[in-house]
């Protein structure tokens, strides 16, 4: 006798979320790698690194922009004015890797190879939802 069935719809769900897990745990083993923020040359040489290099720095980046888009609450929580104001405007994760390159288009001569990720991330983020108050 079988205490627990799954239905088909469900057992698709449980296979979306090893996906998702292992997507999860991929961005851990990259941050876990770094010691320090990852520098616009590392990000590069990741991207190089093998045929999913590309995918390992979309990654990357979706986990940048929630990583600061969450600092960022918390800093309006504790008082301090908005610097990202996303109300209103879509903001996905599919959107952090254009997000980043057009900033990096937009301001090339300002990124060298050391600075980090997140510094543009954030640049990007602040140039694409700015705050008018």
């Amino acid at each position: 006798m079988r205490i627990f069935s799954f239905s088909r719809p469900l057992q698709a769900l449980a296979g979306r979320q090893k996906r998702i897990g292992r997507m999860m745990a991929l961005g851990l083993a990259l941050i876990a790698t770094q010691s320090s923020a990852m520098s616009l040359r590392q990000l590069g040489a990741l991207e190089k690194q093998d045929k999913q290099g590309a995918s390992y720095v979309r990654y990357y980046l979706v986990g940048v922009m929630e990583g600061l888009m969450g600092a960022e609450k918390t800093r309006v929580a504790e008082g301090a004015s908005p610097r990202i104001c996303a109300e209103g405007k879509r903001m996905e994760p599919a959107m952090a890797y254009s997000l980043f390159e057009a900033e990096r288009r937009r301001n090339r001569d300002m990124y060298e190879a050391d600075m980090p990720v997140t510094l543009v991330m954030r640049n990007a983020l602040e140039n694409a939802y700015p705050c008018h108050q």
